[in-house]
C-alpha cells in the first residue's frame, strides 16, 4: 500500500504546533482519549444532513466511523470504542463568519490532536454559500491554520447524486429528475432563500468569500486512464469495481500518474479545486490527497465525493497488492492473477457493504417532519400514500402556543392509533427571509422532538423517525438532545438512515432518516416505511 493510504501513523504534529500563539487546547482531554487509536479521517459537516451522507459513505468504505454532534467528549469517545473515522455534524452552513470561526477553532484543534492524516471539511455539493452566512472561505481559513499542510484540495463535484465540476463551472441535477443544470441557472439553487448561487465558477464564488488564488485543474488535464477494453492482461487488476479504468492500469501508468501527483504537489501552495465529470477520476484525486497527506496532514474541502475519492484510491492500493501476490506466484500469464483480480473485486464488496443489514419494514408508526421548502419535498409530500398527512400554517406555529399543542396532540392520537404521521410545513405565497427561515426550522424541530417525547409518555415509543429539510434537521438534533449518530443503511442517494445515539432512552436506538431539501425520489418517505432491501 502507498505509504500513508489509511495510514494513522506519521509525522503529524500537535494541534499546538500549528495553532499559533493564544490558543489554549480545550479539546486536549478528548484528544488524549483517542491518541491510542487515532482515525485515519475526520470529517466536519457544516448540516446535519451532509454530514449523515459523508458517514455513509465512511461505513460504505468498510471503516468504522461515528458522527458526534459536537466536539465528543472523552466518555462520548470511550462509548463509541476504536474509530478508523471520526464526523462531527455542525451548522456551519447556516452560521455568520464570527460564529464559524468559533466553532470551527475547538473543532480544528480537536481534529487535529487526533492524529488523523485527513481533515474533510464537509460542504454542501452545490456549494451554496456566501460571504455573510456559511461562508466556504471562512471555513478553509481557520481550519487550515491546525495543519500543516498548505495544499488544500477542493474536490467540485459529486457524479453520484448529479453534480459535476467542468472547467471550474458547477453543474447540477434537480432531484431524481435527469436534466442537469448549470448552478447559476438551477431551478432551486438559483433562487434559494438564503443562500442562491448566482455564479457557477467556483473559483469566483470562493473568491468572493475572501478565497483568493484558487488553481483549478480541469479534467482534460488528469493522466488518460486506460479502460478494461485496451488494458490487456493487466486488466485482471480492474475487476473491482470500486475502481473503474485505474484499476486497469499497468505498471508503467501507475508510475506516469504518480509523477503526474507529485509534479502537482510539489507546484501547488494553497486551494486547488478539481474537476469531476465522472466517477474514475475520483480515484486519481483521492490517490493524490492521501500521497500529500502521507509527508503532512492536510484539509480537504468538498461534499461526500471526497470520501468517495479516498476509498477508490484505498481500493485499487489493496486490488495491486492482490494483483502483485498472484503475479508472483502465476508468473507472466497471469492466469492466477486475473482470479485474484476476481477475488479482490469479491472482497471489497464485502468490505464496502459488510455490516450493512436492509432497511425492514418499520414494526410500528413512522413520524416524519417535513420543514423543507424544496420542490422536491413537496412532491415526496405529494407522491407519500402512507401516511395520515397534517399541515402546519407557519405562521400559527411561530406565535400561536395553544397552535403547537394541538398539532402534538393530534399527531401523538394518530401515532397511537397506529397511523404513520406526516407533519409538514405549508408553501408560503412569497418568498421568506432568512430569519423567517432559521425561525421556522427550529419551529419544526422543536415540534417533532415534543411530538415524540409525548408519544412515549402516551405508550408509543417511536422506533423509526425522519426529518425533511437540512436546517429543521441540524435544529432536530439539537432539540432531541442526540450526541451522536451511527450508520443504519442508505434509504437513497444522498440519504441516509442513521442510528440516534442519546442519553434519553426514549430516542437512543432510533432509527432517523436526516433529509436535505434536495436529495431523494417522490416514493421517499413510503420508502421509510416499507423498508430497501
Amino acid at each position: 500500500m502507498t505509504a500513508g493510504v489509511g495510514s494513522a501513523g506519521g509525522e503529524a504534529g500537535s494541534a499546538k504546533d500549528h495553532d499559533g500563539p493564544g490558543h489554549a487546547d480545550d479539546a486536549s482531554s478528548a484528544n488524549a482519549a483517542v491518541s491510542l487509536t487515532a482515525p485515519s479521517i475526520c470529517w466536519y459537516g457544516d448540516d446535519f444532513t451532509g454530514a449523515t451522507d459523508t458517514l455513509a459513505e465512511v461505513a460504505r468504505a468498510g471503516l468504522r466511523g461515528l458522527l458526534f454532534l459536537g466536539v465528543p467528549t472523552p466518555e462520548q469517545l470511550r462509548r463509541a470504542g476504536p474509530l478508523d473515522a471520526i464526523g462531527i455534524a455542525g451548522a456551519a452552513r447556516a452560521m455568520s463568519p464570527a460564529d464559524m470561526e468559533t466553532e470551527l477553532r475547538s473543532v480544528g484543534r480537536f481534529m487535529a490532536g487526533t492524529g488523523a492524516r485527513v481533515l474533510h471539511y464537509k460542504c454542501c455539493s452545490t456549494f451554496d454559500s456566501a460571504p455573510h452566512v456559511g461562508s466556504i472561505g471562512v471555513a478553509i481559513r481557520e481550519l487550515r491554520r491546525h495543519l500543516p499542510n498548505r495544499l488544500v484540495p477542493i474536490v467540485g463535484g459529486q457524479p453520484s447524486i448529479g453534480r459535476y465540476c467542468s472547467f471550474a463551472q458547477l453543474f447540477a441535477r434537480a432531484g431524481a429528475a435527469p436534466e442537469v443544470y448549470r448552478i447559476d441557472r438551477h431551478p432551486v439553487m438559483s433562487q434559494h432563500p438564503v443562500t442562491p448561487m448566482h455564479e457557477a465558477d467556483l473559483r469566483r464564488h470562493l473568491a468572493a468569500q475572501g478565497l483568493e488564488g484558487i488553481r483549478s485543474v480541469p479534467h482534460i488535464a488528469y493522466p488518460r486512464l486506460r479502460g478494461a477494453g485496451d488494458a490487456g492482461a493487466s486488466g485482471a487488476m480492474g475487476a473491482s469495481g470500486a475502481t473503474g479504468a485505474m484499476g486497469a492500469m499497468g505498471a508503467n501508468d501507475v508510475a506516469q500518474l504518480d509523477a503526474w501527483i507529485e509534479d502537482l504537489i510539489n507546484t501547488s501552495d494553497g486551494p486547488v479545486l478539481f474537476d469531476v465529470t465522472g466517477d474514475e477520476q475520483l480515484a486519481v484525486i483521492g490517490r493524490l490527497i492521501w500521497r500529500a497527506a502521507a509527508s503532512a496532514p492536510l484539509l480537504a474541502v468538498g461534499p461526500s465525493s471526497v470520501q468517495q475519492a479516498l476509498a477508490r484510491a484505498a481500493a485499487f492500493e489493496r486490488d495491486a497488492s492482490v494483483f502483485q501476490r498472484n503475479q508472483a506466484v502465476a508468473g507472466p500469464d497471469g492466469h492466477a492473477a486475473a482470479h485474484g483480480g476476481k477475488m479482490a473485486a469479491r472482497d471489497a464488496a464485502t468490505s464496502l457493504f459488510s455490516g450493512v443489514v436492509p432497511l425492514a419494514p418499520a414494526s410500528g408508526p413512522v413520524l416524519v417532519m417535513a420543514g423543507s421548502l424544496s420542490p422536491v419535498t413537496a412532491r415526496q409530500i405529494s407522491a407519500s400514500t402512507r401516511y395520515k398527512h397534517q399541515p402546519l400554517q407557519v405562521q400559527a406555529l411561530l406565535a400561536s402556543p395553544a397552535y403547537v399543542a394541538e398539532q402534538i396532540q393530534s399527531a401523538v392520537a394518530a401515532l397511537a392509533q397506529g397511523h404513520n404521521v406526516l407533519v409538514h410545513t405549508d408553501r408560503p405565497e412569497q418568498a421568506v427571509t432568512s430569519d423567517e427561515a432559521a425561525s421556522t426550522a427550529r419551529a419544526t424541530a422543536q415540534l417533532a422532538a415534543a411530538i415524540i417525547t409525548a408519544s412515549a409518555q402516551a405508550g408509543t415509543r417511536l422506533a423509526r423517525v425522519g426529518i425533511a429539510g437540512g436546517d429543521t434537521s441540524s435544529q432536530a438534533t439539537l432539540a432531541l438532545g442526540l450526541w451522536g449518530l451511527q450508520f443504519r443503511c442508505v434509504l437513497a442517494p444522498g440519504v441516509t438512515v442513521s442510528v440516534a445515539r442519546s442519553d434519553d432512552p426514549v430516542v437512543d436506538g432510533v432509527e432517523l432518516m436526516l433529509k436535505g431539501g434536495q436529495m431523494g425520489g417522490d416514493d421517499l418517505f413510503d420508502r421509510l416505511v416499507v423498508g430497501v432491501g
